[in-house]
Protein backbone atom coordinates (compact mmCIF):
# COMPACT_ATOMS: atom_id res chain seq x y z
CA UNK A 1 0.00 0.00 0.00
CA UNK A 2 1.41 3.71 -0.80
CA UNK A 3 2.50 5.51 2.15
CA UNK A 4 -0.09 8.76 2.17
CA UNK A 5 0.12 11.49 4.02
CA UNK A 6 -2.32 11.49 6.90
CA UNK A 7 -4.29 14.75 5.70
CA UNK A 8 -4.60 13.03 2.40
CA UNK A 9 -4.90 9.77 4.06
CA UNK A 10 -8.17 11.01 6.23
CA UNK A 11 -9.46 12.83 2.99
CA UNK A 12 -9.86 9.62 1.09
CA UNK A 13 -11.36 7.53 4.67
CA UNK A 14 -13.59 10.34 4.43
CA UNK A 15 -14.50 10.13 0.84
CA UNK A 16 -14.84 6.70 1.18
CA UNK A 17 -17.26 7.05 4.09
CA UNK A 18 -19.68 9.25 2.35
CA UNK A 19 -19.91 7.02 -0.77
CA UNK A 20 -20.38 3.81 1.36
CA UNK A 21 -23.17 6.42 4.01
CA UNK A 22 -24.60 7.30 1.11
CA UNK A 23 -25.14 4.20 -0.58
CA UNK A 24 -25.90 1.80 2.80
CA UNK A 25 -26.89 4.60 5.53
CA UNK A 26 -25.16 5.33 8.26
CA UNK A 27 -26.10 2.78 10.84
CA UNK A 28 -25.33 0.05 8.48
CA UNK A 29 -22.29 1.56 7.71
CA UNK A 30 -18.85 0.31 10.18
CA UNK A 31 -15.32 1.10 9.89
CA UNK A 32 -14.60 -2.02 8.28
CA UNK A 33 -16.56 -1.31 5.35
CA UNK A 34 -15.60 2.50 4.90
CA UNK A 35 -11.95 0.90 4.96
CA UNK A 36 -12.71 -1.85 2.47
CA UNK A 37 -14.31 1.11 0.50
CA UNK A 38 -11.02 2.91 0.83
CA UNK A 39 -9.36 -0.07 0.08
CA UNK A 40 -6.65 0.18 2.86
CA UNK A 41 -6.63 -1.88 5.83
CA UNK A 42 -8.64 -1.53 9.03
CA UNK A 43 -5.74 -0.52 10.71
CA UNK A 44 -4.93 2.41 8.71
CA UNK A 45 -8.21 3.89 9.46
CA UNK A 46 -8.37 3.54 12.98
CA UNK A 47 -4.40 5.46 12.67
CA UNK A 48 -6.92 8.14 11.04
CA UNK A 49 -9.84 8.36 13.02
CA UNK A 50 -9.46 7.33 16.96
CA UNK A 51 -13.63 7.59 16.77
CA UNK A 52 -16.40 7.31 14.81
CA UNK A 53 -17.71 10.75 16.11
CA UNK A 54 -14.53 12.01 15.01
CA UNK A 55 -15.33 10.64 11.42
CA UNK A 56 -18.69 11.86 11.13
CA UNK A 57 -17.73 15.21 11.79
CA UNK A 58 -14.89 15.05 8.63
CA UNK A 59 -17.69 13.63 6.70
CA UNK A 60 -20.03 16.74 7.82
CA UNK A 61 -17.37 18.87 6.93
CA UNK A 62 -16.29 17.53 3.95
CA UNK A 63 -19.98 17.67 2.09
CA UNK A 64 -20.16 21.04 3.66
CA UNK A 65 -17.52 22.60 1.70
CA UNK A 66 -18.42 20.36 -1.84
CA UNK A 67 -21.39 22.93 -2.35
CA UNK A 68 -19.71 26.40 0.24
CA UNK A 69 -16.63 26.67 -3.01
CA UNK A 70 -19.21 26.18 -5.61
CA UNK A 71 -21.30 28.61 -3.72
CA UNK A 72 -18.69 31.50 -2.89
CA UNK A 73 -17.76 31.17 -6.66
CA UNK A 74 -21.05 31.92 -7.72
CA UNK A 75 -21.27 35.02 -5.29
CA UNK A 76 -18.99 37.22 -7.70
CA UNK A 77 -20.40 40.56 -7.78
CA UNK A 78 -23.35 41.24 -10.59
CA UNK A 79 -25.30 44.27 -11.12
CA UNK A 80 -27.90 44.14 -8.40
CA UNK A 81 -27.48 42.28 -4.99
CA UNK A 82 -30.98 40.95 -5.59
CA UNK A 83 -28.69 39.02 -9.16
CA UNK A 84 -25.76 38.36 -6.65
CA UNK A 85 -27.81 36.61 -4.41
CA UNK A 86 -29.59 34.50 -6.72
CA UNK A 87 -26.23 33.20 -8.39
CA UNK A 88 -24.99 31.87 -4.99
CA UNK A 89 -28.50 29.99 -4.23
CA UNK A 90 -29.01 28.69 -7.96
CA UNK A 91 -25.29 27.76 -7.64
CA UNK A 92 -26.33 25.71 -4.29
CA UNK A 93 -29.72 24.53 -6.37
CA UNK A 94 -27.53 22.98 -8.92
CA UNK A 95 -25.58 21.08 -6.48
CA UNK A 96 -28.41 19.37 -4.75
CA UNK A 97 -30.00 18.29 -7.65
CA UNK A 98 -26.77 16.67 -9.22
CA UNK A 99 -25.54 15.24 -5.36
CA UNK A 100 -28.91 14.12 -3.58
CA UNK A 101 -27.77 11.03 -1.95
CA UNK A 102 -24.82 13.87 -0.05
CA UNK A 103 -27.68 16.18 0.65
CA UNK A 104 -29.63 13.37 2.14
CA UNK A 105 -27.04 11.62 4.37
CA UNK A 106 -26.83 15.23 5.87
CA UNK A 107 -30.20 14.88 7.48
CA UNK A 108 -29.33 10.98 8.47
CA UNK A 109 -26.61 11.82 9.87
CA UNK A 110 -28.21 14.58 11.82
CA UNK A 111 -30.94 11.91 13.41
CA UNK A 112 -28.20 9.59 14.19
CA UNK A 113 -26.43 11.96 16.35
CA UNK A 114 -29.53 12.57 18.19
CA UNK A 115 -30.48 9.42 18.36
CA UNK A 116 -27.50 8.11 19.71
CA UNK A 117 -26.44 8.75 23.34
CA UNK A 118 -22.85 10.70 23.45
CA UNK A 119 -23.37 12.06 19.30
CA UNK A 120 -25.87 15.14 20.06
CA UNK A 121 -23.20 17.65 20.30
CA UNK A 122 -22.35 16.32 16.38
CA UNK A 123 -25.90 17.99 15.49
CA UNK A 124 -25.40 20.85 17.16
CA UNK A 125 -22.33 21.49 15.60
CA UNK A 126 -23.24 20.46 12.44
CA UNK A 127 -26.15 23.01 12.21
CA UNK A 128 -23.99 26.17 13.94
CA UNK A 129 -21.55 25.43 11.13
CA UNK A 130 -24.05 25.79 8.59
CA UNK A 131 -25.51 29.01 10.32
CA UNK A 132 -21.52 29.80 10.31
CA UNK A 133 -21.03 29.46 6.58
CA UNK A 134 -23.75 31.76 5.67
CA UNK A 135 -22.34 34.38 7.90
CA UNK A 136 -19.07 34.09 5.73
CA UNK A 137 -21.09 34.19 2.58
CA UNK A 138 -22.90 37.59 3.81
CA UNK A 139 -19.72 39.11 5.05
CA UNK A 140 -18.20 37.90 1.79
CA UNK A 141 -20.83 39.68 0.04
CA UNK A 142 -20.52 43.06 2.07
CA UNK A 143 -16.39 42.74 1.33
CA UNK A 144 -17.37 42.88 -2.25
CA UNK A 145 -21.00 45.28 -2.70
CA UNK A 146 -22.27 47.79 -0.26
CA UNK A 147 -24.64 46.50 2.34
CA UNK A 148 -26.92 47.98 5.10
CA UNK A 149 -28.34 44.82 6.40
CA UNK A 150 -31.31 45.70 8.42
CA UNK A 151 -31.23 43.03 10.90
CA UNK A 152 -28.25 41.61 12.27
CA UNK A 153 -25.73 39.32 10.34
CA UNK A 154 -25.90 36.12 12.67
CA UNK A 155 -29.87 36.44 12.54
CA UNK A 156 -30.03 36.86 8.83
CA UNK A 157 -27.39 33.63 8.59
CA UNK A 158 -29.31 31.57 10.72
CA UNK A 159 -32.75 32.19 9.47
CA UNK A 160 -30.98 31.74 5.65
CA UNK A 161 -29.59 28.39 7.26
CA UNK A 162 -33.01 27.22 8.40
CA UNK A 163 -34.74 28.22 4.77
CA UNK A 164 -32.01 25.89 2.97
CA UNK A 165 -32.41 23.08 5.37
CA UNK A 166 -36.47 23.28 4.28
CA UNK A 167 -35.78 23.71 0.79
CA UNK A 168 -33.39 20.64 0.16
CA UNK A 169 -35.83 18.18 2.36
CA UNK A 170 -38.66 19.23 0.74
CA UNK A 171 -36.59 18.99 -2.51
CA UNK A 172 -35.79 15.18 -1.35
CA UNK A 173 -38.76 14.05 -0.34
CA UNK A 174 -41.48 15.91 -3.34
CA UNK A 175 -38.88 15.86 -6.42
CA UNK A 176 -38.02 18.71 -8.01
CA UNK A 177 -40.12 21.22 -10.10
CA UNK A 178 -38.51 23.60 -12.20
CA UNK A 179 -41.17 26.09 -12.20
CA UNK A 180 -41.27 26.23 -8.36
CA UNK A 181 -37.78 25.51 -7.30
CA UNK A 182 -36.96 28.53 -9.41
CA UNK A 183 -39.94 30.90 -7.62
CA UNK A 184 -39.02 29.64 -4.39
CA UNK A 185 -35.38 30.56 -5.42
CA UNK A 186 -36.87 33.96 -6.23
CA UNK A 187 -38.44 34.50 -3.58
CA UNK A 188 -35.57 33.97 -1.23
CA UNK A 189 -33.26 36.16 -3.32
CA UNK A 190 -35.91 39.01 -3.15
CA UNK A 191 -36.55 38.57 0.99
CA UNK A 192 -32.56 38.92 1.15
CA UNK A 193 -32.49 41.96 -0.88
CA UNK A 194 -35.29 43.71 1.03
CA UNK A 195 -33.17 43.22 4.00
CA UNK A 196 -30.39 45.14 2.56
CA UNK A 197 -29.54 48.23 0.67
CA UNK A 198 -29.12 46.84 -3.20
CA UNK A 199 -25.60 47.32 -3.32
CA UNK A 200 -23.13 47.55 -6.55
CA UNK A 201 -19.60 46.70 -6.63
CA UNK A 202 -17.66 49.54 -5.12
CA UNK A 203 -16.21 51.72 -7.14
Amino acid sequence: MTRMPLADRRRQLTEAAIRAMTRDGVPRTTTRSIAAEAGVSLSVFHYCFDSKQALLESVITTITDHYVGVVKEALRPRGTLRETVRAGFGAYWEHVRAHPGEHMLTYELTQYALRTPGFEPLARRQHERYAEIYQELIEQLGATMELELRVPVPVLARYLASVTDGLTLNFLVLGHDPAVSATILDLISDQVAALAQDGKPPA
